[in-house]
């Protein structure tokens, strides 16, 4: 997150508080993004089509927490892009280093005495994580794993005649994407939704004219994959990489189609509909992920998925329809933002951006993008689902960009920085499921890798328990990482007033108070309490002995994010009524931490002593955390 970017949070939090809640119209607001082109679905017909997609991005994207589906609109061959909630590769792996804990008092000797060479040498040498780690962008290929795409649907129409009319969007108050288009004198729409009542993806197919709706559907995947059809019911199924050789996660996707006349037949590996009136489609997946420490496998995904199929089918499409609405419209319709006074929008989306670039003004479209972020956290978390990771919950690749994990040092933070502010507290709470699975291999952690107490996170995390460090201690040593994310515990409590969650969060925080009040040392200099060895997240300084450092005692970001914990700590113990000999402590250290300093050109220092920055602007500016969301 630059400068630029936290300008515009900043700006975007205070239209939040300047604007008044009212009653959402969906008749006057018309939250829509609308384009009068597909994306091109052909991409993946190129060998390198997995690797570089760049028409996924013009793909409209639906979700609903488990499932996620970015939708092309291409007319003659449609592209529906799946993904799956817990579709990683890896498995559960010891990636503690017990060399660590004997070596890093004497790293902090030297960093005391200012030989930050040698003391960067001594932590990059035995502060790292025991094997590949995330394999520094090929977790596909090791223990660590990767979210990954569940693969494509794709709908073969068979013919390559012009269209006209076309029309493709996103409705952002029904999350519903629709398209529209004329072709050999037959009007096409399609509708598609996923829903999170029924757990499938509904896509229905019309037209204005009797027996016109004939394609041809396959499931495919870049690997692992084997597609056949079973009880109507076109199946792809497959198990992941497990990183160590053999298989880990066991998967399955179910499509079955519902016809009004014509028929529906199989053939091979594809499902064929001819001559139908209209045709709806279903389609669930799974696997057979459970986020239990150690196993984190267990999910009959198997059965899950055809429950899911025959309990939709079971139903028509209005109705599934409008369950789907009455429960997304339960979040999305807390919070409007009315800047514009023109609310209908007569220029595409694609279009407006172009404008916006030109005239750099348009409130209409701030109103859209902040409702947009809203929908993108709906659609990708939901209570009892994983929590968004890097990229949500939509994945085209098999390696995605930095293993689409979590990254505690900023990203899954800022992914539900918005979750309290705009009224959606239920979606945060997936994250708190995957705070509390920290808990048993973070203890673990600070066990073997410090010979401490309580339990630690560093920067880096996945499905499979991953609390260690990463394989380079200048990114990989970030332990602020449990106290940051521990703070959206308060937050969410400060807007709730949950004490039933309160209390069950309660063990979470105090254990990792435990790690930091045996984590922090004295400083020699000042007799105040200090982290270290750290990094300030992914920055770099130039030391007094000239030599490039990541790692220092007592970063700014480490000293905050601490302090925050210890202050949220006490008002979670005062809240339920605990007084002890541990949180008199715990005031005691609080009182006793090393605060932030100005340096002497007016800047909030990011490190304890001014060092010059190598790279001045960094993308990261975690010595902001005080100012937000501290």
């Amino acid at each position: 997150m630059n400068y630029k970017q936290f300008s515009i949070f900043v700006f975007t939090l205070f239209l939040i508080m300047s604007c008044n809640s009212v009653k959402m119209d969906s008749e006057k607001s018309n939250l829509k993004l609308w384009y009068n082109q597909p994306a091109d679905a052909s991409v993946p017909d190129d060998p390198n089509g997995w690797k570089d997609d760049p028409e996924w991005l013009k793909a409209l994207p639906l979700g609903n927490g488990s499932l996620g589906v970015m939708v092309f609109g291409d007319v003659n061959r449609e592209r529906l892009q799946l993904s799956e909630e817990s579709m990683w590769s890896g498995s559960p792996d010891d990636n503690d280093n017990p060399e660590a804990a004997a070596a890093f008092p004497e790293i902090r000797r030297l960093l005391f005495e200012g030989k930050y060479k040698e003391a960067s040498e001594l932590t990059n040498k035995t502060q790292i994580c025991k094997g590949l780690g995330s394999g520094h962008g090929n977790g596909a290929k090791v223990p660590f794993g990767c979210f990954q795409t569940l693969g494509d649907l794709w709908i073969d129409n068979g013919l390559q005649t012009p269209y006209t009319n076309y029309y493709r969007e996103l409705d952002l108050e029904e999350a519903v994407v629709r398209v529209r288009y004329s072709q050999e004198e037959v009007n096409f729409q399609r509708e598609i939704f996923t829903s999170q009542p029924d757990q499938v993806m509904v896509a229905r197919f019309t037209t204005d004219k009797p027996g016109q709706i004939s394609f041809t559907c396959t499931l495919t995947r870049p690997e692992r994959f084997t597609t056949y059809s079973e009880n109507d019911q076109l199946i792809m199924s497959g198990a992941l990489f497990d990183g160590k050789g053999g298989d880990g996660l066991q998967y399955m996707t179910r499509l079955k189609a519902v016809n009004k006349n014509g028929k529906i037949r199989f053939e091979d590996n594809k499902m064929i509909v001819e001559n139908a009136d209209e045709v709806t489609l279903f389609l669930s997946a799974s696997t057979d992920h459970v986020l239990e420490y150690p196993v984190y496998k267990g999910r009959d995904y198997k059965n899950i998925t055809q429950q899911n199929i025959e309990k939709a089918t079971g139903k028509n499409f209005e109705e599934l329809k409008q369950a789907h609405k009455n429960e997304y419209r339960n979040y999305f319709q807390r919070v409007s933002l009315n800047l514009a006074s023109e609310k209908s929008d007569t220029i595409a989306t694609d279009d407006r951006i172009v404008r916006f670039r030109q005239t750099g003004s348009d409130l209409r479209l701030t109103e859209l993008i902040f409702q947009y972020g809203r929908y993108l956290l709906i659609s990708s978390s939901r209570p009892g689902t994983l929590p968004a990771n890097l990229q949500g919950i939509w994945a085209n690749k098999i390696q995605t960009p930095w293993n689409g994990d979590y990254h505690t040092d900023v990203n899954i933070e800022m992914n539900y920085w918005p979750a309290e502010v705009t009224n959606l507290s239920e979606i945060h709470l997936p994250l708190f499921d995957l705070i509390e699975s920290f808990v048993e291999p973070g203890k673990k952690t600070a066990q073997i890798q410090y010979n401490l107490n309580g339990w630690v996170i560093h920067p880096i995390t996945n499905v499979w328990g991953y609390t260690s460090p990463g394989e380079a201690a200048s990114w990989g040593m970030h332990t602020g990482a449990g106290a940051w994310i521990c703070s959206h515990i308060a937050e969410h409590y400060a807007f709730t007033g949950d004490k039933e969650f309160l209390n069950r969060m309660y063990p979470v925080l105090q254990s990792s108070v435990e790690f930091y009040i045996d984590w922090l040392v004295e400083d020699p200099k000042s007799g105040k309490l200090i982290s270290g060895p750290a990094v300030s997240p992914e920055n770099t300084f130039i030391a007094p002995d000239g030599s490039r450092s990541q790692i220092s005692m007592g970063p700014a970001h480490d000293q905050q994010v601490i302090w925050q914990l210890f202050t949220d700590y006490l008002m979670a113990s005062k809240e339920l009524g605990i007084e002890n000999d541990f949180t008199g402590k715990v005031a005691k250290a609080k009182d006793n931490l090393a605060g932030s300093e100005i340096g002497s050109d007016g800047r909030l220092m990011e490190w304890a002593e001014e060092f010059p920055e190598a790279e001045p602007g960094h993308r990261h500016i975690s010595h902001l955390f005080a100012v937000h969301p501290g």
